[in-house]
């Protein structure tokens, strides 16, 4: 019974000493703050945006490095600046000497100029030669059509002359017919008695007198169309009499006239010559572009020889328009449109970016999409250009062109859930509208739809 009592004393003593775990109860309490905190934070404003890196350019093309290139090909004969010095539109940066030996007589020029002023006075010559047969050929076709007229004429009178002895044939055959038909009856009469021999007589001459005039008024007949042939025949050899001629001295015309042709290509092959040296006459010297400081020479040494067409200097332009050029994602550029606001981030400057809070992000500076290419510029990527905001912070005057930069455009607001899931998922970012301008010279169209709307 005393051990009993001991073993209950000793079991309780260890009940005594135990204590209830409030660091358990802290800890629940915690991870529940935590829940809801995680909780409310799954449904507050998360800015969606698209990611790039790139570097700093200018917006204008005309305000990017230049490459001074020379024209035509030489050698270095002097320098006229240095790398750093800011030189203006049309200072002389080298001269060069001639390496071609086709152009090394001093007198070519000159001679050139004979050369052009022997050929005007040969095409001079043609050109006399070619208006004195265009000339002739008139006064050919004057004279054909004089001739063709006549003969034309004559042939009308031929016809009328025919168709009047035709008619006066056909009546005479007609006359002739009645006089044959009266005679035969008569003749009937007289052998049977009933008329006179005075009167058959008579009847018989006047039938003897009208077939006379019938052969009489045939042969004209056949005369006229005689005369028609005749006309035919003569109407046709004055056209052929002077279309020889004609066709002779066009003959002599289009050979002048290819001669005149052949030497007015020469002349203008000689003039494009003349003019040519006289431009590259003034391309010995290397002339800036546009006001700018040389950055780099390409080309050092005195005597050196370039080729046409060769860098010899860049030319960075003062004051150029900086623009970010970025690049993104294909699948992220449909979502993109011009006027999209942006957070940039300079190489060298430091910077702290929220990407889902914008607002509060630190080192960073405000820039609008002005430029979204058509094609993709590399590795299925595509370039966009990225402007200073004017409602933001200016960015640094220290800027230069080639920097590196990190870039953010921001789209529409989504819920935290809903950015976890799509990140989860892979999905690209979503936006509430279309994109007005998805496409280049859209700007325009896309602003009068939206004041239709």
């Amino acid at each position: 019974m005393k051990l009993q009592e001991e073993l209950t004393d000793t079991q309780l003593y260890t009940l005594k000493t135990l204590k209830t775990p409030s660091a358990g109860r802290n800890l629940a309490r915690w991870l529940m703050g935590l829940g809801v905190v995680f909780f409310i934070m799954l449904f507050v404003p998360w800015q969606q945006n698209i990611q790039g890196n790139g570097d700093i350019t200018a917006f204008n093309p005309s305000n990017r490095p230049q490459f001074v290139e020379s024209t035509i090909a030489g050698r270095i004969d002097s320098w006229k600046v240095r790398e750093g010095q800011f030189v203006n539109r049309g200072d002389t940066i080298l001269t060069l000497t001639e390496v071609k030996e086709k152009f090394f007589d001093p007198e070519l020029l000159q001679r050139l100029q004979e050369q052009i002023v022997a050929k005007e006075a040969e095409i001079d010559s043609k050109g006399s030669k070619a208006e004195a047969l265009r000339n002739q050929i008139t006064a050919l076709k004057n004279a054909l059509r004089a001739k063709y007229e006549q003969a034309e004429n004559k042939l009308t009178q031929t016809r009328f002359k025919l168709n009047r002895d035709s008619v006066d044939f056909l009546a005479e055959k007609v006359r002739f017919g009645n006089f044959e038909n009266q005679y035969e009856r008569n003749k009937t009469l007289y052998e049977a008695g009933n008329i006179a021999l005075t009167k058959f007589q008579d009847i018989q001459s006047k039938y003897q007198e009208s077939r006379m005039k019938v052969v009489s008024s045939e042969n004209k007949f056949q005369q006229s169309r005689v005369e028609l042939t005749n006309a035919v025949v003569n109407l046709t050899g004055v056209q052929a009499e002077y279309q020889d001629k004609i066709s002779k001295a066009e003959s002599d015309l289009n050979a002048t006239l290819a001669d005149l042709y052949n030497s007015q290509g020469s002349l203008a092959k000689l003039r494009n010559e003349y003019a040519n040296m006289q431009i590259r006459n003034e391309q010995y010297q290397v002339i800036a572009p546009q006001s700018g400081i040389v950055v780099q020479a390409m080309r050092a040494g005195i005597g050196e020889t370039i080729k046409e067409g060769e860098a010899v200097v860049t030319v960075m332009p003062e004051n150029p328009d900086i623009a970010v050029q970025m690049y993104v994602k294909a699948m992220d550029v449909p979502l993109l449109s011009r006027g999209r606001q942006g957070r940039i981030e300079f190489d060298g400057w430091p910077a702290l970016q929220f990407s889902g809070w914008p607002s509060v992000s630190v080192g960073t500076f405000g820039g609008v999409v002005q430029v979204i290419d058509q094609v993709n510029s590399k590795g299925g990527e595509f370039r966009i250009l990225v402007t200073p905001d004017p409602n933001d912070e200016p960015w640094p005057e220290q800027l230069r062109l080639g920097s590196g930069t990190k870039g953010w455009v921001m789209l529409d607001n989504v819920p935290v859930w809903y950015e976890i899931w799509r990140q989860l998922n892979g999905f690209p970012p979503s936006l509430y509208e279309e994109p007005l301008d998805t496409k280049i010279g859209t700007e325009t169209k896309s602003k009068s739809d939206t004041e239709k709307k």
